[in-house]
């Protein structure tokens, strides 16, 4: 137990829980534990370390890798027939289709000498997607125990909550486990123990105090804030390396990090660029002007005709339908604004959000703000499906066969205004709020 507190902090109450639940190596375990929690609380790192230090006889399994039945059921037999066959040194690969023949190999794999007179953990990471399989492989793991007669635990870790899990029919309820989120005292002990051996631990702590107190309001993912930490480290040191400033001198060492904290703050989550990019630029003390965010970045990744379909998606959303001759007609007349403008419309189209368009709409707009001419391919279609994939257009009230589907571009302003100056359309000039 010493050891564990020492390897898994500040999970205390978590690991005794989860010790009781295990018992005795021969004693029967409860036959499922559901452990649920915000992404990076420790789920699967205590429940890896646990096993891993009593040396208890478990699989892991990724629920994202395994994303069939098949093999899902496979991953875990064939581990646990490795399990099994280790003191031989050989073992076959196990091929399962269904969960009745699962149960069936089950029992013949556990078996084996070195795994009859134990309990079996069998640990599914991600357990959430197992709600887009069959129906009954989630009852059917929950009640593993019964089903097989032999003495396993399935362990499911998820980031949501049980309710979202349980079937309509009822099945059987496991023990139900929560990890709640690390408060910033616990983070602030958990990144300290990180520190290098050549700096003191005061010293570290002092570091990771600044860090919390710049990104713990926007960030509590302790992947995220350890990466962080190691990344603007080299740069805390600084003044220590060179000789201008001691370890205790706090004001000095603030100082020359926060302009670079400040900076790291705008690519949280993003890795627009790698580590050692970022490092370079920081050496260099380049400007980071091009790091505003994924507008910046994003149009690079999109093919020619998908920006076009893109801004002319964003003209659809934004402009009033009856507006479009205006713009895209070349004999359409003298038009005035104010002929359009009635009591609800003064309000700009932009505060209201976008509205849905039809797809003819939508291609008829790509027709005259492409120069070249563009037939309606399926290469057009199956670009505007990918818009749909990426979350850039949202397809909306497709229910109806009768009528075409209907779309929304979610991008922002500064987003399509960068796209359209990669291919030099001046979207402005196109916008009914703008006139």
């Amino acid at each position: 137990m010493t050891h564990l507190e020492n390897v898994v902090l500040c999970r205390e109450s978590q690991v005794s829980t989860l010790q009781s639940l295990f018992g005795e190596r021969h004693h029967f375990s409860f036959p499922s534990i559901f452990i649920y929690g915000h992404t990076a609380s420790g789920k699967t790192y205590v429940t890896q370390t646990l096993l891993k230090t009593l040396e208890l006889p478990h699989v892991f399994v990724n629920c994202v890798e395994c994303f069939t039945l098949r093999l899902l059921l496979e991953q875990i037999l064939n581990k646990l027939n490795n399990l099994s066959s280790s003191e031989d040194g050989c073992s076959s690969e196990i091929t399962c289709e269904t969960f009745n023949d699962f149960v069936r190999l089950f029992k013949q794999v556990t078996k084996a000498e070195n795994l009859k007179d134990q309990t079996v953990y069998i640990v599914l990471d991600k357990a959430e997607y197992l709600r887009d399989m069959e129906a009954n492989l989630l009852p059917g793991f929950l009640r593993l125990q019964e089903l097989a007669d032999r003495n396993v635990t399935v362990i499911f870790l998820s980031e949501i909550v049980w309710e979202k899990f349980r079937p309509n029919t009822g099945c059987f309820e496991p023990f139900v486990l929560y990890f709640p989120d690390y408060s910033i005292g616990n983070l602030q002990k958990i990144l300290s123990h990180d520190h290098p051996p050549e700096y003191s631990a005061d010293f570290y702590a002092a570091y990771i105090n600044i860090l919390l107190g710049v990104f713990y309001t926007v960030c509590r993912d302790l992947k995220e804030l350890r990466h962080l930490a190691v990344l603007n480290f080299p740069k805390y040191c600084e003044p220590v390396v060179r000789g201008e400033a001691s370890e205790r001198d706090t004001r000095k060492l603030w100082r020359n990090i926060e302009p670079h904290l400040k900076k790291a703050m705008q690519t949280v989550y993003l890795r627009e660029i790698s580590s050692s990019q970022w490092e370079k630029l920081q050496k260099d003390d380049t400007d980071l002007g091009q790091l505003k965010g994924l507008s910046a970045h994003t149009h690079v990744e999109l093919p020619y005709y998908s920006k076009f379909i893109l801004i002319a998606a964003y003209l659809a959303s934004y402009n009033p339908a009856r507006t479009d001759r205006r713009f895209f007609l070349k004999h359409h007349g003298k038009i005035k604004k104010t002929n359009f403008l009635k009591k609800h419309e003064k309000t700009s189209n932009h505060l209201l959000g976008p509205k849905p368009f039809p797809l003819d709409r939508l291609l008829a707009i790509l027709y005259s703000i492409v120069d070249s001419r563009v037939a309606p391919t399926a290469n057009i279609f199956s670009q505007i499906t990918s818009l749909v994939t990426l979350q850039l257009l949202t397809l909306v009230g497709h229910d109806d066969q009768l009528d075409g589907p209907k779309y929304k571009c979610t991008v922002s302003l500064d987003f399509i205004r960068a796209i359209s100056r990669t291919v030099n359309f001046d979207i402005i000039k196109y916008l009914y709020d703008f006139l």
